[in-house]
């Protein structure tokens, strides 16, 4: 087991990471930009560098300024957490050569199940359903056309590279298919210095689906089950849910094989979900891999009874999984809420600042992760989420009414947050009956 491991990440996700490394008696080395000098989770770590400027690709994109803390530090491994380089298959590379252990895939099974349009074509291998689309990235515009013709409108352009709903466009006719190429390939370039963009059918009103799977270095890969992200907005989610609520038994289960097929295919090791669309024939249809932890993996902790971190870690260290696919169960129902320092009301427009005011919820079946504290200053340089309530119940019922009464105790003063759109879709009838999709929240909940 390592003694010593390095988180390259920031915030809630970094303590998270520390807090997994102290059970398991690891010491930690965090590092940090000028933009969370000061920041309390940074004491709980037992070492902690600055890596440089606010701006993350002067500090936490920068792989060489992360390894020379990894090599000052001396320590064995590095946690990505998610985020910033955790997809970055060069910085698994780098890691590998510089004899440093990456808590994460290998930059070979990155490189083939992180790039979309190469994981689209190792699914069809797995034979894993896909939703029908150009076999590889999209060069000329008579070929998208042609493709387009075929496949049938509406067609979604989407970016090779990344995720977050950057370099994706929805066309229904020739005209927004040639312009949606530009957009997203221009798009795709500046958030990740990669303008390849692909094409496939649009499946309107869909639900997302993903499964949380993990693999060792002993050929053992296992699922934990699904979680359900369909309420979101411009593709970043806002509540996350597991088991899925109205998914046959027969379909979980189906998808679930899908998943591990897809990453014993792979030889993945390591955690990673596999994402799929469903579509309200409950077909389902695979979209994307992401190659690292996630931000809603409490829910599938809540549910299984995991530490997903520290099973990371110990996967990473060489050990054999703790349980077969017989073994893992999952047990009543988990809400997880993102909570982040954005105005719904004004287009969701990011609200940096001091917490003046912090009244966190508790009671049975509460958790709340985050780095925040009463007094914290929210920078304006990075993603807004101020933490994540997560909600344990035996059912599902049970759940929401515990997360309704938590979001009522929730008291965040000093920034505007997403808690009123968060009640506000806890008490929507269909979210309650579990008939929304992906566009629900855009389409009924939001001001136009």
């Amino acid at each position: 087991m390592f003694q010593r491991i390095l988180i390259a990440n920031r915030g809630e996700i970094a303590l998270r990471v520390i807090r997994a490394c102290k059970e398991m008696g690891i010491a930690t080395v965090a590092v940090f930009s000028e933009g969370d000098r000061g920041a309390h989770y940074l004491s709980m770590a037992d070492e902690s560098y600055c890596i440089g400027p606010a701006s993350s690709s002067e500090s936490y994109l920068q792989i060489k300024r992360i390894i020379s803390a990894a090599e000052v530090g001396g320590v064995q491994a590095i946690h990505p957490g998610y985020g910033f380089l955790s997809e970055n298959s060069h910085f698994a590379e780098v890691c590998k050569d510089c004899n440093i252990t990456f808590i994460g895939p290998s930059h070979e099974a990155m490189q083939r199940l992180g790039d979309k349009v190469s994981a689209r074509n190792a699914a069809i291998e797995a034979k894993v359903p896909v939703v029908p689309g150009t076999e590889g990235l999209v060069t000329d515009e008579k070929y998208a056309l042609k493709t387009a013709k075929e496949i049938g409108y509406p067609i979604l352009i989407k970016a090779t590279a990344g995720g977050g709903g950057k370099g994706m466009r929805v066309a229904r006719d020739e005209a927004e298919l040639l312009s949606g190429l530009k957009q997203a390939a221009m798009e795709a370039e500046k958030a990740f210095k990669n303008a390849g963009v692909y094409m496939e059918k649009y499946v309107e009103n869909p639900r997302h689906v993903e499964v949380q799977f993990i693999g060792d270095h002993h050929g053992n890969v296992v699922h934990l089950w699904e979680r359900d992200c369909s309420m979101q907005r411009k593709h970043q989610k806002l509540v996350e849910e597991s088991p899925s609520p109205n998914l046959p038994k027969s379909v979980r289960e189906e998808i679930c094989k899908a998943a591990v097929r897809l990453a014993k295919a792979a030889n993945y090791t390591n955690a990673g979900t596999c994402e799929f669309i469903v579509d309200p024939q409950n077909n389902f249809y695979f979209i994307e891999v992401n190659a690292r932890i996630q931000v809603e993996h409490p829910v599938t902790e809540m549910v299984t009874g995991t530490d997903l971190i520290q099973l990371q870690i110990r996967v990473a260290a060489g050990e054999e999984l703790p349980f077969k696919q017989k073994e893992i169960e999952c047990r009543g129902h988990a809400i997880e809420v993102r909570i982040n320092a954005e105005d719904p009301d004004h287009d969701f427009r990011g609200s940096p600042g001091t917490i003046t005011k912090l009244r966190l919820p508790g009671g049975p079946g509460v958790r709340f992760d985050s780095h925040v504290y009463d007094g914290y200053r929210i920078p304006p340089y990075y993603d807004s989420m101020i933490g994540k309530l997560i909600i344990y119940r035996p059912t599902r019922a049970e759940a929401i009414a515990t997360c309704r009464r938590a979001l009522d105790e929730f008291v965040i003063e000093g920034v505007k947050t997403t808690i009123p759109l968060a009640k506000r879709i806890l008490n929507d009838p269909n979210f309650v009956a579990g008939t929304v999709h992906t566009k629900y929240v855009e389409q009924s909940m939001l001001k136009t």
